[in-house]
Protein backbone atom coordinates (compact mmCIF):
# COMPACT_ATOMS: atom_id res chain seq x y z
CA UNK A 1 0.00 0.00 0.00
CA UNK A 2 2.88 2.34 0.83
CA UNK A 3 4.46 1.81 -2.58
CA UNK A 4 1.11 2.51 -4.28
CA UNK A 5 0.72 5.80 -2.43
CA UNK A 6 4.29 6.79 -3.31
CA UNK A 7 3.70 5.91 -6.97
CA UNK A 8 0.54 8.05 -7.02
CA UNK A 9 2.57 10.87 -5.48
CA UNK A 10 5.09 10.59 -8.32
CA UNK A 11 2.32 10.62 -10.91
CA UNK A 12 0.74 13.70 -9.34
CA UNK A 13 4.15 15.37 -9.27
CA UNK A 14 4.62 14.70 -12.98
CA UNK A 15 1.26 16.19 -13.95
CA UNK A 16 1.85 19.23 -11.75
CA UNK A 17 5.24 19.73 -13.37
CA UNK A 18 3.71 19.44 -16.85
CA UNK A 19 1.33 22.30 -16.04
CA UNK A 20 4.17 24.45 -14.73
CA UNK A 21 6.43 23.59 -17.68
CA UNK A 22 3.77 24.49 -20.24
CA UNK A 23 3.00 27.76 -18.46
CA UNK A 24 6.65 28.87 -18.27
CA UNK A 25 7.88 27.31 -21.52
CA UNK A 26 10.26 24.76 -20.02
CA UNK A 27 10.73 22.88 -23.27
CA UNK A 28 13.40 21.32 -25.44
CA UNK A 29 13.44 22.79 -28.93
CA UNK A 30 15.16 20.64 -31.58
CA UNK A 31 18.30 21.84 -33.34
CA UNK A 32 20.79 20.39 -35.81
CA UNK A 33 22.37 18.28 -33.05
CA UNK A 34 19.09 16.87 -31.73
CA UNK A 35 17.74 13.36 -32.23
CA UNK A 36 14.15 14.57 -31.99
CA UNK A 37 12.10 16.83 -34.26
CA UNK A 38 9.35 18.28 -32.04
CA UNK A 39 9.27 20.65 -29.06
CA UNK A 40 8.95 18.58 -25.88
CA UNK A 41 8.69 19.35 -22.15
CA UNK A 42 12.14 19.20 -20.57
CA UNK A 43 12.89 18.26 -16.99
CA UNK A 44 10.45 15.42 -16.33
CA UNK A 45 13.33 13.63 -14.66
CA UNK A 46 12.66 15.80 -11.60
CA UNK A 47 10.60 12.81 -10.43
CA UNK A 48 13.89 11.09 -9.54
CA UNK A 49 14.53 13.89 -7.05
CA UNK A 50 11.05 13.33 -5.61
CA UNK A 51 12.07 9.71 -4.99
CA UNK A 52 15.05 10.87 -2.94
CA UNK A 53 12.81 13.36 -1.10
CA UNK A 54 10.50 10.51 -0.10
CA UNK A 55 13.48 8.41 0.99
CA UNK A 56 14.77 11.30 3.11
CA UNK A 57 11.38 11.92 4.75
CA UNK A 58 11.08 8.22 5.58
CA UNK A 59 14.59 8.13 7.02
CA UNK A 60 16.14 5.95 4.32
CA UNK A 61 18.93 8.43 3.42
CA UNK A 62 20.90 10.88 5.55
CA UNK A 63 21.23 14.61 5.10
CA UNK A 64 24.61 14.71 3.23
CA UNK A 65 23.22 12.44 0.53
CA UNK A 66 19.94 14.35 0.33
CA UNK A 67 21.82 17.65 0.16
CA UNK A 68 24.01 16.35 -2.67
CA UNK A 69 20.96 15.39 -4.73
CA UNK A 70 19.10 18.65 -4.05
CA UNK A 71 22.20 20.67 -4.97
CA UNK A 72 22.68 19.11 -8.40
CA UNK A 73 18.92 18.99 -8.99
CA UNK A 74 18.47 22.72 -8.43
CA UNK A 75 21.50 23.73 -10.50
CA UNK A 76 20.59 21.29 -13.28
CA UNK A 77 16.97 22.47 -13.36
CA UNK A 78 18.08 26.09 -13.67
CA UNK A 79 20.40 24.98 -16.48
CA UNK A 80 17.44 23.30 -18.18
CA UNK A 81 15.56 26.61 -18.12
CA UNK A 82 18.44 28.85 -19.17
CA UNK A 83 21.97 27.72 -19.92
CA UNK A 84 24.35 28.35 -17.04
CA UNK A 85 28.05 29.06 -17.20
CA UNK A 86 30.05 25.83 -16.73
CA UNK A 87 31.54 27.22 -13.50
CA UNK A 88 28.46 26.94 -11.25
CA UNK A 89 27.62 23.53 -12.69
CA UNK A 90 31.13 22.20 -12.06
CA UNK A 91 31.17 23.62 -8.53
CA UNK A 92 27.81 21.99 -7.80
CA UNK A 93 29.10 18.65 -9.08
CA UNK A 94 32.22 18.87 -6.93
CA UNK A 95 30.26 19.76 -3.80
CA UNK A 96 27.71 17.03 -4.47
CA UNK A 97 30.49 14.49 -4.98
CA UNK A 98 32.02 15.50 -1.64
CA UNK A 99 28.66 15.02 0.10
CA UNK A 100 28.21 11.63 -1.57
CA UNK A 101 31.60 10.43 -0.35
CA UNK A 102 30.68 11.69 3.12
CA UNK A 103 27.43 9.72 2.92
CA UNK A 104 29.32 6.56 1.96
CA UNK A 105 31.68 7.11 4.89
CA UNK A 106 35.09 8.77 4.82
CA UNK A 107 36.42 6.09 7.14
CA UNK A 108 35.95 3.46 4.44
CA UNK A 109 38.98 4.64 2.45
CA UNK A 110 42.34 6.33 2.89
CA UNK A 111 42.46 10.09 2.40
CA UNK A 112 44.70 9.91 -0.69
CA UNK A 113 41.85 8.13 -2.51
CA UNK A 114 39.55 11.13 -2.13
CA UNK A 115 40.78 13.18 -5.16
CA UNK A 116 40.64 10.09 -7.38
CA UNK A 117 37.13 9.18 -6.20
CA UNK A 118 35.92 12.75 -6.72
CA UNK A 119 37.27 12.82 -10.28
CA UNK A 120 35.80 9.38 -10.96
CA UNK A 121 32.33 10.33 -9.69
CA UNK A 122 32.23 13.70 -11.45
CA UNK A 123 33.44 12.08 -14.67
CA UNK A 124 30.79 9.37 -14.42
CA UNK A 125 28.03 11.93 -13.84
CA UNK A 126 28.98 13.85 -16.96
CA UNK A 127 29.47 10.74 -19.12
CA UNK A 128 26.03 9.48 -18.10
CA UNK A 129 24.54 12.88 -18.91
CA UNK A 130 26.18 12.84 -22.37
CA UNK A 131 24.39 9.55 -23.11
CA UNK A 132 20.94 11.07 -22.54
CA UNK A 133 19.91 11.79 -26.11
CA UNK A 134 17.00 9.61 -27.24
CA UNK A 135 13.65 8.57 -25.83
CA UNK A 136 13.92 5.89 -23.18
CA UNK A 137 17.67 5.37 -23.08
CA UNK A 138 18.30 6.96 -19.67
CA UNK A 139 15.38 5.49 -17.77
CA UNK A 140 15.54 1.97 -19.25
CA UNK A 141 19.26 1.74 -18.57
CA UNK A 142 18.75 3.13 -15.07
CA UNK A 143 16.02 0.57 -14.30
CA UNK A 144 18.32 -2.28 -15.36
CA UNK A 145 21.10 -0.88 -13.17
CA UNK A 146 18.78 -0.42 -10.18
CA UNK A 147 17.61 -4.02 -10.48
CA UNK A 148 21.22 -5.20 -10.35
CA UNK A 149 22.03 -3.02 -7.34
CA UNK A 150 18.95 -4.31 -5.53
CA UNK A 151 20.41 -7.82 -5.72
CA UNK A 152 23.78 -6.85 -4.19
CA UNK A 153 23.85 -7.93 -0.51
CA UNK A 154 26.23 -5.11 0.44
CA UNK A 155 23.56 -2.56 -0.56
CA UNK A 156 20.83 -4.17 1.53
CA UNK A 157 20.32 -0.98 3.54
CA UNK A 158 19.75 0.99 0.32
CA UNK A 159 16.99 -1.25 -1.02
CA UNK A 160 14.14 1.07 -0.05
CA UNK A 161 15.88 3.94 -1.86
CA UNK A 162 16.40 1.67 -4.87
CA UNK A 163 12.71 0.71 -4.86
CA UNK A 164 11.62 4.36 -4.68
CA UNK A 165 13.94 5.21 -7.57
CA UNK A 166 12.59 2.25 -9.52
CA UNK A 167 9.01 3.40 -9.00
CA UNK A 168 9.88 6.95 -10.08
CA UNK A 169 11.65 5.47 -13.11
CA UNK A 170 8.58 3.47 -14.09
CA UNK A 171 6.39 6.56 -13.81
CA UNK A 172 8.82 8.60 -15.92
CA UNK A 173 9.12 5.74 -18.43
CA UNK A 174 5.36 5.89 -19.06
CA UNK A 175 5.77 9.43 -20.40
CA UNK A 176 9.17 9.01 -22.03
CA UNK A 177 9.47 5.52 -23.50
CA UNK A 178 7.36 6.09 -26.57
CA UNK A 179 7.73 7.19 -30.18
CA UNK A 180 6.73 10.77 -29.30
CA UNK A 181 7.84 11.40 -25.75
CA UNK A 182 5.68 13.60 -23.54
CA UNK A 183 8.75 14.72 -21.62
CA UNK A 184 12.53 14.42 -21.57
CA UNK A 185 14.58 13.83 -18.43
CA UNK A 186 16.59 17.01 -18.88
CA UNK A 187 19.76 17.63 -16.91
CA UNK A 188 17.72 17.57 -13.72
CA UNK A 189 16.87 13.96 -14.52
CA UNK A 190 19.98 12.55 -16.13
CA UNK A 191 22.48 14.19 -13.77
CA UNK A 192 20.52 13.31 -10.64
CA UNK A 193 20.15 9.70 -11.79
CA UNK A 194 23.84 9.59 -12.67
CA UNK A 195 24.73 10.80 -9.18
CA UNK A 196 22.43 8.22 -7.60
CA UNK A 197 23.81 5.33 -9.65
CA UNK A 198 27.34 6.59 -9.02
CA UNK A 199 26.66 6.57 -5.29
CA UNK A 200 25.41 2.97 -5.39
CA UNK A 201 28.31 1.85 -7.57
CA UNK A 202 31.01 3.52 -5.46
CA UNK A 203 29.44 2.30 -2.23
CA UNK A 204 29.41 -1.29 -3.48
CA UNK A 205 33.02 -1.05 -4.67
CA UNK A 206 34.33 0.66 -1.54
CA UNK A 207 32.54 -1.56 0.99
CA UNK A 208 33.54 -4.79 -0.76
CA UNK A 209 36.95 -3.61 -2.04
CA UNK A 210 35.85 -5.19 -5.31
CA UNK A 211 35.88 -3.21 -8.62
CA UNK A 212 33.90 -5.91 -10.45
CA UNK A 213 30.73 -3.83 -10.06
CA UNK A 214 31.99 -1.60 -12.86
CA UNK A 215 30.73 -4.26 -15.30
CA UNK A 216 27.19 -3.17 -14.41
CA UNK A 217 27.80 -0.09 -16.56
CA UNK A 218 29.60 -1.80 -19.45
CA UNK A 219 27.37 -0.61 -22.31
CA UNK A 220 27.15 3.04 -21.25
CA UNK A 221 30.82 3.07 -20.30
CA UNK A 222 31.95 1.72 -23.65
CA UNK A 223 29.86 4.04 -25.80
CA UNK A 224 30.66 7.10 -23.68
CA UNK A 225 34.40 6.50 -23.25
CA UNK A 226 35.07 5.24 -26.77
CA UNK A 227 33.19 8.17 -28.29
CA UNK A 228 35.08 10.58 -26.04
CA UNK A 229 38.41 9.03 -27.07
CA UNK A 230 37.52 9.25 -30.76
CA UNK A 231 36.49 12.89 -30.45
CA UNK A 232 39.73 13.73 -28.63
CA UNK A 233 41.69 11.91 -31.36
CA UNK A 234 39.86 13.98 -33.98
CA UNK A 235 40.64 17.14 -31.99
CA UNK A 236 36.98 18.01 -31.52
CA UNK A 237 35.68 20.24 -28.74
CA UNK A 238 34.33 17.62 -26.33
CA UNK A 239 32.24 20.19 -24.49
CA UNK A 240 30.10 20.97 -27.53
CA UNK A 241 26.96 18.94 -28.41
CA UNK A 242 27.48 16.24 -31.00
CA UNK A 243 25.84 13.24 -32.67
CA UNK A 244 28.70 10.76 -32.69
CA UNK A 245 27.68 8.20 -30.08
CA UNK A 246 26.88 4.82 -31.56
CA UNK A 247 23.24 5.11 -30.50
CA UNK A 248 23.05 8.48 -32.28
CA UNK A 249 24.36 6.98 -35.52
CA UNK A 250 21.77 4.20 -35.25
CA UNK A 251 18.92 6.66 -34.71
CA UNK A 252 19.90 9.68 -36.76
CA UNK A 253 21.72 8.10 -39.70
CA UNK A 254 20.28 4.60 -39.88
CA UNK A 255 16.71 5.46 -38.95
CA UNK A 256 16.17 3.01 -36.11
CA UNK A 257 13.42 3.97 -33.66
CA UNK A 258 14.49 5.65 -30.42
CA UNK A 259 12.79 3.09 -28.21
CA UNK A 260 14.22 0.21 -30.22
CA UNK A 261 17.79 1.43 -29.74
CA UNK A 262 17.22 2.39 -26.09
CA UNK A 263 15.72 -1.01 -25.33
CA UNK A 264 18.64 -2.73 -27.07
CA UNK A 265 21.15 -0.91 -24.87
CA UNK A 266 19.18 -1.84 -21.74
CA UNK A 267 18.67 -5.48 -22.75
CA UNK A 268 22.35 -5.96 -23.62
CA UNK A 269 23.31 -4.56 -20.21
CA UNK A 270 20.68 -6.76 -18.57
CA UNK A 271 22.21 -9.80 -20.24
CA UNK A 272 25.69 -8.81 -19.06
CA UNK A 273 24.43 -8.29 -15.51
CA UNK A 274 22.75 -11.68 -15.45
CA UNK A 275 25.90 -13.43 -16.70
CA UNK A 276 27.98 -11.89 -13.93
CA UNK A 277 25.42 -12.07 -11.11
CA UNK A 278 24.10 -15.57 -11.76
CA UNK A 279 26.99 -17.08 -13.71
CA UNK A 280 30.52 -15.83 -13.15
CA UNK A 281 29.76 -14.43 -9.71
CA UNK A 282 30.65 -11.05 -8.21
CA UNK A 283 31.79 -12.02 -4.72
CA UNK A 284 35.47 -12.00 -5.65
CA UNK A 285 37.41 -10.10 -8.28
CA UNK A 286 38.86 -12.49 -10.86
CA UNK A 287 41.42 -10.84 -13.12
CA UNK A 288 41.28 -13.40 -15.93
CA UNK A 289 37.50 -13.47 -16.53
CA UNK A 290 37.34 -9.68 -16.08
CA UNK A 291 40.19 -9.06 -18.54
CA UNK A 292 38.73 -11.45 -21.12
CA UNK A 293 35.30 -9.85 -20.75
CA UNK A 294 36.61 -6.29 -21.13
CA UNK A 295 38.69 -7.28 -24.14
CA UNK A 296 35.73 -8.95 -25.81
CA UNK A 297 33.40 -6.06 -25.01
CA UNK A 298 35.78 -3.47 -26.47
CA UNK A 299 36.35 -5.62 -29.56
CA UNK A 300 32.65 -6.20 -30.20
CA UNK A 301 31.79 -2.55 -29.67
CA UNK A 302 34.68 -1.44 -31.89
CA UNK A 303 33.68 -3.75 -34.74
CA UNK A 304 30.01 -2.73 -34.56
CA UNK A 305 30.85 0.96 -34.43
CA UNK A 306 33.35 0.69 -37.29
CA UNK A 307 30.80 -1.11 -39.47
CA UNK A 308 28.03 1.38 -38.62
CA UNK A 309 30.16 4.46 -39.26
CA UNK A 310 31.75 2.98 -42.37
CA UNK A 311 28.38 2.23 -43.97
CA UNK A 312 26.71 5.47 -42.85
CA UNK A 313 25.67 7.58 -45.86
CA UNK A 314 27.80 10.72 -46.06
Amino acid sequence: MTYLIITLFFIAGMFLFFRIARKFGITDRPNERSSHSETTIRGGGMVFTLAVLVAFILGEVDWPFFLAVILVAVVSFVDDIRQLHPGPRFLAHVMAAVFVLHAIGWEQFNWWWIPFLLIFLIGWVNLFNFMDGINGITVLYALVSLWAFYLIPTLEHDRELIVFLGLSGLVFAFFNVRKKATTFAGDVGSIVMALLLGYLMLKAIILTQNPIYLVLFTVYGLDALMTLAIRLYNRENIFKPHRSHLYQYLVNEWGYAHVQVAASYALIQLGINMVWIYGLGMDDFKWLPFSIFIGMAISVYGIIRWQVVKKTPQ
